[in-house]
Formats: structure tokens, C-alpha cells, sequence
């Protein structure tokens, strides 16, 4: 489960980060996030973020008010669980802190690179490139990268793209995705850069 992010994470993590500002609220709705569609996350992070807006409450929460105030999050019931575990790492060996290095992230209960990448870039504002379908699909439809999985392709766009840009890469490729550049049939048609992409892939486009 750590290894997929729901490929319009970013936005609801970053409506959710208006409300609720800091490292902790970006983990939690990141987390809430894999497998899960945005408007979800979004309502489910308000209100689990209203309840325990930080490590110390969040692990003083009963198990069962946990999973309620997830539910219908995807995986509720294993997030839950999680997160319980990673607030109380957070409270044991980083002083109450969400951790700030790939290392002690990717350490947690249920961080992968990409919920990572969101907290780094996002929570602390370090250069973290964020791959999601979105990302992964239209990088290599470009002929930017030609890599097999997200993991590949963060590190070889990483070699691509100036590192001022990679927090923003994410939310930027996301709505492209979304408009544009879709899955099935891209509008290349109106496509700025339909000219110089090398359509990796593409079988009708529109």
C-alpha cells in the first residue's frame, strides 16, 4: 500500500495544509490519501486533523474513534493502525517532530517515497520530486525519461529537471494529466508541447 499515491493527492494535501499548516497535517493527509480519491481525503483529514492536530493526541485517540473519523478512506482500519505507530515513533526518538530526512521518513509504518517526497517538499520545503501515475506516464510519453517504474523515474528526472522545481513538478504534471495529457486518447491537439513530444507510447490521440 505504500507504494501507491492516489494521483490527485497533491491537491487535497495542499487544501488541507491552508487549514492545517506544518509537516504533521501534510503526513496524515498524505497517508489518508494512497488508494483514496481527493474529495475523501479531504473531508476525512479536516476532520481527523480537528480532533488530533498533533502526535500527542492523535496516539491518546481510542483505535475505534481513529477508524471512524477515517472511514471510507481506503484501508481505513490499516492506516489507523499506522499512524498510531508512526506518532508514536514521533513522540519516542524525534521529540515530538515529524522527521525531516528520507531516511527516518521512509522508516515509518506505510511511508513509501512518494507520501515522503510529499512531506519533504511540501512540510519542509526541500527539493523532493514527488512520482505519481501521472508523473511517471507523462514523463516517459515526453521522452523526457524511459524508465519501468516511479522509482526509476524520480531518480532520472532528478538528472532532468532544475531543482527549483521539483516540489512544484508534481502538482504541475497532475492537472496536466488531468486536462491534457490524459491516459487514454491525449489532447495533443491542443497540447503546447504536442511539437516536441516524441508521443512515447500514444496510440490515438485527439
Amino acid at each position: 500500500m505504500s507504494g501507491v499515491l492516489d494521483s490527485t493527492a497533491t491537491a487535497s494535501v495542499n487544501k488541507t495544509a491552508q487549514l492545517f499548516a506544518g509537516p504533521f497535517a501534510i503526513l496524515v493527509s498524505t497517508l489518508l490519501s494512497l488508494r483514496t480519491r481527493d474529495e475523501v481525503t479531504f473531508s476525512r483529514s479536516i476532520a481527523l486533523l480537528s480532533q488530533a492536530p498533533n502526535p500527542q493526541s492523535m496516539v491518546s485517540l481510542p483505535l475505534e474513534v481513529l477508524e471512524d473519523l477515517m472511514y471510507p478512506v481506503a484501508f481505513f482500519r490499516v492506516k489507523a493502525r499506522n499512524l498510531q505507530k508512526i506518532c508514536q515513533i514521533i513522540l519516542n526518538e524525534s521529540g515530538g517532530k515529524v522527521p525531516s530526512t528520507w531516511e527516518t521518513l521512509l522508516a515509518l509504518p506505510g511511508v513509501g517515497r512518494k507520501t515522503a517526497a510529499l512531506v519533504l517538499g511540501l512540510g519542509f520545503g526541500k527539493p523532493a520530486i514527488c512520482v505519481d501515475i501521472h508523473v511517471h506516464r507523462i514523463s516517459n510519453r515526453l521522452g523526457l525519461v524511459a524508465t519501468n517504474s516511479p522509482d526509476e523515474t524520480e531518480r532520472a528526472l532528478e538528472n532532468q529537471v532544475p531543482r527549483g522545481l521539483w516540489i512544484e513538478l508534481n502538482e504541475i504534471m497532475v492537472r496536466f494529466g488531468q486536462q491534457i495529457c490524459t491516459p487514454q486518447s491525449p489532447r495533443c491537439s491542443l497540447c503546447p508541447l504536442s511539437s516536441a513530444c516524441l508521443k512515447v507510447g500514444v496510440v490515438r490521440t485527439r
